[in-house]
């Protein structure tokens, strides 16, 4: 019997795969940092690949030596990479690396000399999001070093790529701004005389929106776990993600109690209050007290009073629920039940987030549609 659990449909995930290739020509990278945005990297990681990803996406090089040591082959691009990491356990591994400034280049340089063999980098342009990346005026020197060193055997420059603003608003002008950037800091690699295998600039939202940013290899992350990057549009994407938990006691209270910590909400009349063994400990936004909604007895529901560390309480008014009821938080909605996207609009965050959340390992992650390798 589960108190609490984080269910994944990895067919879901094949299923927005699949979908998502469908829609280009590109070869396709599925992101899977962020252990897999909540979803478990590894087996994330697996249920894409056998839907048609060619390429993985991580963040840390733990993440990418993770994806390695659990027998992944896949080619992987790692690249958010602080300095001073042992980037030449990622070259032995054949990970890709993200590098956008002449003192990252010199690390990897001096990683592929340890590892005797050669780094392969993707050079990052920033193309106005003034996040990672060399700005246009850095642009020509990291070219120019990173051509010398691939002449000199030392790296091999696998791709060049950047990341839209605002992609997730189809239509904005900055988007073809970005886009016009990235056109011209690709004419200045081929100046430089290299010739990257690959082109990348499309995330979910560009994926699903804008096949003219697709170049070589598009990166959706979100849309590969059935969430979409554009509100109030879904694309065929079906969520894989359900949080749930089994009240853990009931009982009945007058009417004007108060609930939870600081007494935030009373209930009206006398009524019967579920506790729920989640809170904030587990993923659940402490944002969401008095307005989190959950599924408890086939009916849409609110959370009542604050959300506490590990657990939160709902008004079950004069309706029969008991000990061991299930609370559904969100799944796919399906079956009336709320969605991450129906959190991320109470709480005012995004989607990402919500299901990003629920990583804890006091919760149990189960897998459905899990293959045998």
């Amino acid at each position: 019997m589960w108190q609490a659990e984080v269910r994944v449909d990895l067919d879901a995930i094949r299923e927005n795969v699949a979908r998502l290739r469908s829609g280009t020509t590109a070869e396709m990278m599925a992101v899977v940092k962020a252990d897999g945005y909540g979803h478990g990297m590894v087996p994330s990681a697996r249920a894409a690949l056998e839907a048609g990803a060619d390429w993985l996406g991580v963040c840390t090089l733990d993440e990418a030596l993770t994806l390695r040591r659990a027998g992944i082959t896949a080619p992987v691009l790692a690249w958010l990479l602080a300095p001073g990491l042992p980037l030449h356990e990622g070259v032995t591994a054949g990970v890709d690396l993200g590098a956008a400034s002449l003192p990252q280049l010199d690390e990897m340089i001096e990683a592929s000399r340890r590892a005797e063999r050669p780094a392969r980098l993707h050079l990052k342009i920033d193309t106005g999001l003034s996040r990672g990346g060399a700005t246009v005026a850095d642009w020509p020197a990291l070219l120019d070093a990173a051509a010398k060193a691939q002449a000199d055997g030392l790296v091999e420059v696998v791709g060049v790529w950047s990341h839209f603003v605002y992609a997730d608003l189809p239509g904005h002008p900055t988007t073809d701004r970005q886009l016009a950037v990235f056109h011209e800091g690709l004419d200045m690699v081929e100046r430089a005389g290299l010739r990257p295998r690959y082109r990348h600039l499309a995330n979910s939202a560009a994926t699903l929106t804008r096949p003219d940013t697709h170049f070589d290899l598009v990166r959706p992350g979100i849309a590969v776990y059935g969430l979409s990057p554009v509100a109030g549009e879904r694309y065929g994407l079906r969520p894989a993600m359900t949080a749930r938990a089994r009240v853990m006691l009931t009982k009945r209270v007058s009417a004007g109690t108060g609930i939870s910590y600081g007494h935030t909400y009373h209930v009206e009349r006398d009524a019967t209050v579920a506790v729920v063994p989640l809170g904030y400990a587990d993923g659940v936004p402490r944002h969401a007290s008095n307005s989190g909604p959950v599924q408890l007895g086939g009916v849409r529901r609110s959370i009542a009073g604050r959300v506490c560390m590990d657990q939160f309480v709902v008004d079950c008014g004069d309706d029969p629920v008991a000990a061991g009821d299930v609370v559904t938080l969100f799944g796919d909605g399906a079956d009336g039940a709320p969605t991450a996207d129906d959190w991320a609009e109470v709480v005012g965050t995004i989607n990402y987030e919500i299901v990003t959340r629920f990583g804890s390992t006091r919760v149990p992650r189960t897998y459905h549609g899990e293959r045998s390798s």
